[in-house]
């Protein structure tokens, strides 16, 4: 009897929202928590995000709380708004791929694959070094749109990758239900983790 794959799901989440956004439609993440418990052993799912440090209220934080309520590992960073000389738009400075690099090379050790929601080409070389150390890369973005979601260097790294338009009827939900903060999820205990704040301001 074949022993049950252990699988850790690592979020870029700025990315993921994009791509869904593209595709025309909203992840139900109860839904892709199911999706991939259903496929083995999910140890962890972590989902990374940046928050602008000086807003009193953030447009994601009611997604934030609900996921640490609900079996993800959330983790943030506060980044800073500026304004661009050049162009006078308010821009905001900070990114989670070192973030979500660190964590995915020292949980590498302890599963069998990693399932990766990003279509950064940035992360084609931590995809490399962890496919060095025995484990599975699965890269989820899409190439449903134009241009594509996805970076072509990084698609072809992966072991597998899966179109997210592929996963809709499983993991999409109706842009009309949006999931209560407060809403708390029948998990496993092992998959109730909180939010980590990592809340080193980003210059």
């Amino acid at each position: 009897m074949p022993s049950i794959e252990k699988i850790a799901l690592f979020i870029d989440g700025s990315n993921l929202y994009a791509t869904s956004k593209a595709l025309g439609f909203d992840i139900d993440y109860r839904r892709l928590l199911g999706e991939f418990q259903s496929r083995g052993e999910l140890l962890r799912a972590f989902y990374y995000t940046t928050v602008v440090g000086d807003q009193e209220y953030s447009s994601i934080r009611p997604l934030i709380d609900w996921l640490g309520y609900n079996g993800y590992t959330v983790v943030t960073k506060l980044t800073k708004e500026f304004t661009d000389a050049t162009t006078g738009r308010r821009k905001a400075r900070g990114s989670m791929d070192v973030d979500l690099a660190v964590s995915a090379m020292e949980l590498a050790k302890h599963v069998d694959q990693i399932v990766l929601f990003s279509g950064d080409g940035d992360f084609r070389s931590l995809v490399e070094a962890v496919q060095r150390r025995g484990v599975r890369v699965t890269v989820v973005s899409t190439l449903s749109t134009q241009p594509p979601m996805v970076a072509d260097d990084l698609r072809r790294q992966a072991d597998v990758f899966i179109d997210l338009a592929a996963l809709k009827p499983k993991v999409g939900r109706d842009p009309a239900v949006r999931p209560g903060s407060r809403e708390i999820g029948q998990l496993p205990p092992f998959l109730a983790r909180g939010a980590i704040n990592r809340g080193d301001q980003v210059e």
